[in-house]
């Protein structure tokens, strides 16, 4: 698997649409970068698009103990681990998105999105989507939320927590 590119919107401290694409310069000859800044300037919400758009969970999720509910709008709560989380106060929706080289050596497009009913930050969150795209024939796979991201994983050869502990080290 080969990381592409990297596309989201309105996610933690990342406020509107960012982009990191890896096949432009000076990504592109780069063989090694480091991702740096201050506190709170994105660096681990670049991490999260890229676990969001594949597997719908992110490390600072999944490490979450408690079961706990949170307070959304009004009367709605969501618990700790929902990935909902990871939308950015005060924004109405939110995206995650990555290119990527299969195993196979297909490139695809896996797509995370969130938003609130009305399109207003009053709306309820609606329920996550996926989807995926196979960038090399131009098909939109089928499938369920759960269907879609078993066939990531197929595409990836890594689950989730394999994932954490080879790629994102």
């Amino acid at each position: 698997m080969k990381i592409l590119a990297i596309r989201g919107k309105n996610l933690a401290s990342l406020e509107g649409d960012f982009e990191i694409d890896f096949t432009a310069e000076p990504l592109k000859s780069a063989g090694i970068f480091a991702i740096t800044g201050n506190t709170g300037s994105g660096k681990s919400t670049l991490l999260d698009a890229l676990c969001l758009a594949l597997f719908d969970t992110t490390p600072r999720l999944s490490g979450v103990t408690s079961n706990s509910n949170i307070q959304d709008n009004k009367n709605d709560t969501i618990t700790l681990k929902d990935s909902r989380n990871i939308l950015r106060r005060g924004a109405v929706e939110g995206m995650a998105e990555v290119d990527f080289v299969s195993l196979s050596g297909e490139h695809y497009r896996s797509t995370w999105t969130v938003g609130r009913a009305g399109n207003k930050f009053s709306g309820r969150l609606r329920t996550v989507g996926i989807s995926l795209l196979n960038l090399t024939t131009n098909v939109q796979e089928q499938g369920t939320k759960t269907e879609l991201l078993k066939q990531i994983i197929a595409l990836v050869g890594l689950t989730f927590d394999q994932f954490t502990r080879s790629v994102l080290l």
